[in-house]
């Protein structure tokens, strides 16, 4: 789907925040690589769109009223087979409507189950005094305990991705630490660079988020994302 049709619906719904389809399905029109993500309105569809995929998969609760998947019970991993994702359907949406009982659920999203990479946050948030300004830092839990996170006000070129790469304290894990694979440092620039254009050519976006991005050796996927649009 386009990224005007996106917004269009988004607007005529009178919402902000959009799906993590939808958030995917922009940042893979603008070039950035996301890890192939349906909607399952029904446990038969998720069954079909796992088959379709490929096992493993995850399964996601869809609903724009519930932020912090996790914390619904809302995320079900490495699910191998049918009977798994049957079972897991029916986990995450009796826990999502038991914990946000006003929440409207669309269903849940169905994506192949990445491989693991070092987990990386990219992003975009409104500061009240400069405007957009983009994030790049260590992802998943990461984040939150250790704040390691470069900023740059948009928009930026590849000097500044640079830049910020090199900025964070953890960069030797993507340098390759104790035997791991160095990360594929030249994707994470052009990955951040597309989404600063992207930020500084599309106005109405608040904020962005990316958490986590895997990177691997030779490339990097976008596992979650988040878009909030400007009300």
């Amino acid at each position: 789907m386009a990224l005007n049709e996106i917004l269009a619906r988004a607007k005529k719904e009178q919402r902000a925040v959009l799906t993590e389809i939808e958030a995917k399905q922009i940042l893979t029109g603008i070039g950035i690589n996301c890890t192939d993500t349906r909607l399952a309105a029904s446990k038969t569809e998720a069954v079909e769109l796992s088959e379709m995929i490929g096992y493993p998969v995850v399964l996601k609760i869809s609903s724009v009223d519930i932020t912090h998947k996790s914390d619904a019970g809302g995320v079900k991993v490495n699910l191998k087979n049918r009977d798994e994702v049957e079972q897991a359907f029916d986990l995450i949406m009796e826990s999502a409507a038991a914990k946000f009982p006003d929440a409207n659920i669309e269903g849940v999203s169905v994506q192949a189950m990445a491989k693991p990479g070092i987990e990386i946050i990219m992003g975009m948030i409104k500061d009240a005094s400069f405007g957009p300004v983009v994030m790049f830092g260590l992802g998943g839990v990461l984040v939150e305990v250790l704040k390691d996170v470069a900023f740059r006000i948009v928009p930026i070129d590849k000097n500044d991705a640079v830049e910020m790469i090199e900025e964070i304290k953890g960069k030797k894990l993507l340098e390759g630490y104790r035997g791991q694979d160095p990360v594929d440092i030249a994707c994470l620039q052009d990955m951040l660079v597309k989404l600063s254009d992207f930020v500084d050519q599309t106005p109405g976006i608040e904020e962005i988020d990316m958490n986590p991005v895997f990177a691997y050796k030779d490339g990097a996927a976008v596992v979650d994302a988040r878009i909030i649009l400007y009300q």
